[in-house]
């Protein structure tokens, strides 16, 4: 079967102030000189021998810029649905598997937020593949990280058994919320436990039958929308109210905690993924120089280290700091420890 890529674009950023802002969210921003990570995000899912044409979920407010990085990349899309109000991942992912169904009866789809980092995108396509079979007998599938460190900004899998018919698939044997420090350790030292990534592969026709039976509102508002849905150029518009009335939820919550269908494939540490919620995420997947350090723009650096320095316009020196932030766009100036940053909302 061939899979429908849903990329959600619908994220704020909040955490990386003031590049990211309402209007111009991280996904939409370049973390180089290169593609934005809705653009690498799009390069990503398009091997023709494993994807179909996506289909990408956007804010309204954001649908000119969503058109734009498409037409650079130059990659079609199955469909472009816009939110009249942002609602979270389950109702987003169900109004995109309303439509699939509709078109092509029960595709695989595979479910990604547009702001993800991933340095090594073969090892996703490796665990896309081995994921495939037990989303094709009706697993819901999402992809857990080999932890590198104890970190407390991301919501852990607990790994169960292996599914006796799918090699290298695992029964999810719970969710865990973001743990305190001391948690985290014995999560890294046990082995038992992967980072969530947020990525499902499964049946669109399968993930909504358990909505229904877990989330009937989202199931139901999805409905609606998807069904008075009109066209607006390249766009499908969701209908408003149905969408915006839709409980605000995402697919772990709605789903993913209640299933008995969630499996889980392990992936390795070198597959190098990043949610890239915060400016310290974004200084883990960044090059360094020799001191540690991550500069981007007109920058003087003296006996710096572990430090991130962007700069937009202007010249940025900094002398004797360590494991600092520091960020400058045109009207806004952001200073603070890297150690803090998921402090910043």
């Amino acid at each position: 079967m061939t899979i429908y890529p849903v990329i959600l674009c619908g994220g704020s950023g909040s955490r990386l102030w003031p590049m990211s802002r309402t209007v111009y969210p991280k996904q939409f921003m370049a973390l180089g000189d290169g593609d934005t990570l809705f653009q690498e995000t799009l390069h990503r899912l398009s091997d023709p021998s494993l994807f179909a044409a996506p289909v990408v979920i956007c804010n309204e407010e954001h649908r000119f810029i969503v058109g734009e990085q498409l037409r650079q990349t130059g990659i079609e899309v199955e469909t472009i649905l816009l939110e009249p109000v942002g609602r979270n991942t389950a109702p987003a992912a169900a109004a995109a598997a309303i439509h699939l169904s509709e078109r092509h009866g029960d595709p695989l789809m595979l479910v990604a937020a547009a702001d993800g980092f991933i340095a090594r995108p073969e090892r996703l396509l490796e665990a896309i593949r081995i994921a495939k079979p037990a989303a094709e007998q009706g697993a819901l599938v999402t992809f857990g990280i080999r932890p590198t460190r104890p970190d407390t900004a991301y919501g852990y899998i607990r790994l169960g058994a292996k599914l006796p018919a799918t090699p290298g698939v695992h029964r999810v044997e719970r969710f865990v919320e973001k743990p305190s420090a001391e948690v985290a350790a014995q999560y890294l030292q046990s082995g038992d436990y992967l980072w969530n990534s947020g990525i499902f592969l499964m049946r669109a026709g399968t993930f909504l039958a358990e909505l229904e039976k877990f989330e009937p509102a989202i199931a139901s508002g999805a409905r609606a929308a998807v069904r008075d849905r009109r066209a607006d150029l390249d766009f499908w518009r969701l209908a408003d109210p149905p969408f915006s009335s839709i409980p605000n939820k995402s697919i772990d919550y709605a789903v993913m905690e209640h299933t008995d269908r969630a499996a889980v494939v392990p992936t390795e540490a070198d597959l190098g993924w990043s949610d890239v919620g915060s400016w310290a995420s974004l200084w883990d997947v960044a090059a360094h120089d020799d001191s540690g350090n991550a500069i981007s723009g007109d920058v003087t650096a003296i006996d710096v280290s572990g430090s991130y320095i962007r700069g937009e316009r202007r010249l940025i020196a900094a002398l004797g700091i360590r494991d600092l932030v520091i960020v400058d766009t045109e009207d806004a100036l952001l200073v603070m420890p890297r150690d803090r940053t998921q402090e910043l909302r």
